[in-house]
């Protein structure tokens, strides 16, 4: 009798919990509150965009010319570097022996040239001794155009010794030229902002994905914003902005024009979220802020409203 009965009580026991499990499953999904409140728009009419903060002189990618491994870095994050201070130092033991032998072959086309000056005296010597004989019996015809020829090819031997000098010189100075190649100075003023590369690494020449040292004019900050093509009809420079830190929209700050950049880009993601369209094109607008009025950092992103004029049932909407 138990038996009989056990199996009809687990099959209703198993069928409660199955009912059980899809009411609990299909109820929505509560959604998580905000980490921060989003910023509000100023304006009544406004057009919204996601801004980056950069250097004023850009955010520079410093490179290398020549494929190298670094010996030495000679700044470190935050470090003030003037136009031409050394940033690093790459590998030159090969340049500096190649610069002994061009050194070397200088100074053996100059010593040429030396010589080539004593024959071309003493071709220019026998020359005149025979030009001075007035008495033609003296020497004959052969013996005064031998020596002319002998002044002619001393002189042509003198200006090839002089045009090997230029050749040793122009290789010194090529040498040279690459020694002063492998220090990679700082192309402007600016701050140390990123330091990605360290001595005994390999420098790689070209574009990459990671820069090997980032630098920016950090006197003025520049606030990037994207604007949708689609807006772009309604953007005047001279608008008002605003600008609201990511993350803490009780942080504001007045936004000042710098200039615009009248070429329509494909858009790159800022926020990394999923709803974000990438699939449109933009026009970047810069402005300038001031930064003592905000903790904000390059690279740090900004919520951005600029007014626009009102249209009829045009709200603004954002990007």
């Amino acid at each position: 009798m138990q038996i009989k009965y056990t199996l009809p009580i687990l099959a209703a026991a198993g069928f409660l919990f199955a009912a059980y499990t899809v009411v609990n499953s299909n109820k929505p999904i509560p959604v998580a509150p905000a980490v921060a409140a989003p910023a509000s728009a100023p304006f009544k009419s406004f057009i919204a965009g996601s801004g980056i903060v950069e250097a004023k002189s850009q955010n520079i990618a410093i490179g290398t010319p020549l494929s190298e491994i670094v010996k030495t870095v000679a700044v470190k994050v935050g470090d003030k570097a003037n136009a031409g201070t050394p940033l690093f130092y790459l590998d030159d033991r090969n340049i500096r022996a190649e610069l002994a032998v061009k050194l070397a072959d200088l100074a053996k086309a100059r010593a040429g040239v030396n010589e080539a000056n004593a024959s071309l005296r003493d071709a220019r010597s026998l020359s005149e001794l025979a030009e001075a004989v007035t008495d033609r019996r003296a020497i004959s015809s052969e013996e005064l155009l031998r020596r002319h020829n002998a002044l002619l090819i001393s002189t042509a031997k003198l200006d090839s010794a002089k045009a090997l000098v230029q050749q040793a010189e122009a290789a010194l100075t090529t040498t040279q030229t690459t020694l002063a190649r492998l220090v990679v100075r700082a192309p402007v003023d600016g701050e140390v902002l990123q330091v990605n590369i360290r001595p005994g690494e390999f420098a790689q020449a070209g574009a990459l994905s990671t820069p090997l040292l980032v630098l920016g004019n950090m006197d003025q900050l520049h606030v990037r914003v994207d604007i949708d093509e689609n807006d772009a009809w309604r953007f005047d420079k001279n608008s008002k902005a605003v600008a609201f830190l990511r993350g803490n929209r009780d942080f504001r700050t007045d936004l000042v024009p710098a200039y615009v950049e009248p070429y329509v880009v494909p858009k790159r993601s800022l926020t990394g979220d999923s709803t974000e369209q990438v699939d449109t094109r933009v026009l970047q607008a810069l402005y300038s802020f001031d930064r003592n009025q905000l903790p904000v950092y390059v690279g740090q992103q900004m919520d951005v409203f600029i007014e626009a004029r009102d249209y009829a049932g045009d709200g603004g909407s954002p990007l």
